[in-house]
């Protein structure tokens, strides 16, 4: 029997792979949300060879459109009474400014919007499973500048700063999560899993591609950067630090701006609005 039923995005490649791969080895039941069902299969059976453990599940979920997070979470509540591990780590960075399939801005609805409404969505199975939520965050969100009158980046468009911004948004949601519902018995951590030599840089361009030049001698492995998330997901008696931010598996600290409650409130409400029309 699992001792743990984990839900994660992002687990085809790269640190999201690395984390179910340790979890399903710590005898968790890992369901994978994907947006390439072929290239989940193949993962999974990867997994199951790898570690023995049969409780591993594809559910297709393309944080870009909503539509499918919805079904994603619908399906989570067929087939689980609860569930104990939520990891958002699915991310991406977008060289020129894209809107997704619901009309928004395309790295603030993967890296964000996405996983508020999966992790909304879920929140009947988070309870009962008293959940650690996971934000896999970044660094970047030091370089985050929030525009609550331009959410979707269209006055201007910087990869970078939408990716920071982003970035930072993971951790207001952390922290607002862990406030919100610590009297559910959820907790919630953010965290910097490290500058990953991963399919996350394929086709940076411009700044984006001239940073990962820079950092590419100091890139760390996709296994060395699942650390983090293994640990929150797996580690006893955090509950203490929720709502913090970590790096190397220690609390660490973030950027002032996260202490800012008063736009952690604003983008809470604007992203239950945004979600409004898909619950």
């Amino acid at each position: 029997m699992p001792i743990k039923t984990t839900v994660i995005t992002g687990a085809t490649s790269g640190i999201g792979f690395e984390t179910a791969l340790a979890l399903a080895k710590k005898d968790h039941a890992i369901f994978m949300l994907v947006r390439d069902v072929e290239k989940g299969e193949a993962v999974r059976q990867q997994i199951i060879a790898e570690t023995k453990n049969q409780d591993i599940q594809v559910i297709y979920c393309d944080l870009a459109d909503l539509k499918t997070v919805k079904a994603a979470a619908e399906e989570l509540k067929e087939k689980l009474f609860a569930v104990n591990v939520l990891i958002n780590n699915a991310g991406g960075v977008f060289a020129e400014r894209k809107i997704s399939k619901d009309g928004y801005e395309m790295t603030f609805a993967v890296n964000h919007l996405g996983h508020f409404l999966l992790t909304m969505c879920l929140m009947p199975l988070l309870e009962r499973g008293h959940a650690r939520v996971i934000n896999v965050s970044s660094e970047a969100h030091k370089i985050g500048k929030p525009d609550f009158d331009d959410l979707q980046s269209a006055k201007k468009y910087s990869s970078f700063k939408a990716y920071g911004t982003a970035k930072l948004f993971n951790i207001y949601f952390t922290k607002s999560l862990a406030e919100r519902y610590k009297s559910k018995g959820i907790t919630a951590f953010a965290l910097h899993p490290g500058v990953v030599k991963s399919n996350f840089w394929l086709g940076s361009k411009g700044w984006t591609k001239v940073f990962e030049m820079l950092v590419k001698p100091f890139m760390i492995s996709a296994e060395e950067g699942a650390q983090t998330s293994i640990y929150l997901a797996s580690a006893p008696k955090l509950d203490s630090k929720s709502g913090q931010y970590f790096k190397k598996r220690q609390v660490a600290k973030p950027n002032a701006m996260t202490n800012n409650k008063d736009a952690r409130e604003h983008l809470w409400e604007a992203s239950e609005r945004l979600i409004e029309r898909f619950l």
